[in-house]
């Protein structure tokens, strides 16, 4: 989910994917997928950016000539994240999966950053998987492998510890499906990630922050340290948004860079540590699967 949407629809015919094959770059259109439909619009602001709506909502961009371009601000806010605790400097050999495909966005960053990083994307839609493949020239397996599947279902079969980054970033509308925000589910989570690892997720809500500060209790309640970063407007109950959440066995630690690089942002965007996070979600639902009736 995203709040730029600046481009609007542009008429309601589907294109059909072109007979013998797929299409060779992006094109401009609205296409059919097997979960409604998704339009593909070139952004008027750059000549290289392509901007991805799925079923009328802004999902995705996509800068061609440089993947480590990351044009919606929070996007941004979980690269550096993921560079304060992994410096791409130091070429770790990250193992990320990415609940939530889109136009893989995220991934292309971690593949330019991390060139030796393995990575999965999993994506419930088969169709635009291969439409995405098709536009963006993604890097191929090993590196980037793009895995059709429902996010929990897949995260249920991993092996544990076979994950250093596990992002969360799927939505269904305006919110994540449920089963993906459980305390069951941050479990299979903190159980596929090796020791150390992190768990990120982006939360969206609405200015009374109830699903937040749920998303918050639940990751609270699953991981021994806590992190939130999201813009003072979005912190405070004034606006629709996205916060970035974080989980992980291991203390984030305080990194001024990170802050830094944080606040220099287009959109300033401030840390809350884990007793932040705490006293933020004190008093929210913990949420939990249904309880399986006979």
């Amino acid at each position: 989910m995203a709040k730029r949407g600046r481009v609007a629809r542009q008429g309601s015919s589907a294109i059909e994917p072109p007979a013998g094959g797929r299409s060779k770059g992006p094109v401009e259109g609205v296409y059919y997928i097997d979960t409604g439909d998704c339009e593909l619009v070139a952004d008027p602001d750059n000549s290289n950016g392509w901007l991805l709506k799925i079923n009328g909502v802004m999902s995705s961009h996509i800068d061609l000539a440089d993947p480590l371009f990351l044009d919606f601000e929070y996007m941004r806010w979980i690269a550096a994240l993921v560079e304060s605790v992994w410096p791409p400097e130091d070429k770790p050999k990250l193992r990320a999966l990415h609940l939530g495909g889109g136009a893989c966005s995220v991934a292309r960053y971690v593949h330019a950053a991390y060139p030796e990083a393995r990575q999965v994307v999993v994506e419930l839609d088969g169709k635009l998987a291969d439409y995405v493949r098709a536009w963006f020239d993604l890097p191929k397996a090993p590196l980037l492998r793009i895995r059709v599947g429902e996010a929990r279902e897949v995260t249920e079969t991993l092996t544990a510890e076979s994950r250093d980054l596990i992002i969360r970033d799927v939505f269904a509308g305006a919110f994540t499906p449920r089963p993906l925000t459980t305390r069951e589910f941050n479990a299979h989570a903190r159980r596929v990630l090796a020791p150390g690892g992190l768990y990120v997720v982006n939360s969206g809500d609405s200015p009374d922050l109830r699903s937040a500060r749920q998303d918050a209790a639940t990751i609270a309640d699953t991981f021994a340290h806590t992190l939130i970063i999201a813009d003072p407007a979005m912190l405070k109950g004034r606006r629709y948004g996205n916060m970035i959440m974080a989980g992980s066995d291991k203390p984030f630690g305080d990194d001024p860079k990170l802050a830094r690089r944080l606040l220099g942002g287009a959109v300033p965007a401030h840390i809350w540590d884990d007793a932040q996070v705490r006293a933020f979600a004190r008093g929210a639902e913990i949420r939990h699967d249904p309880v399986a009736t006979a």
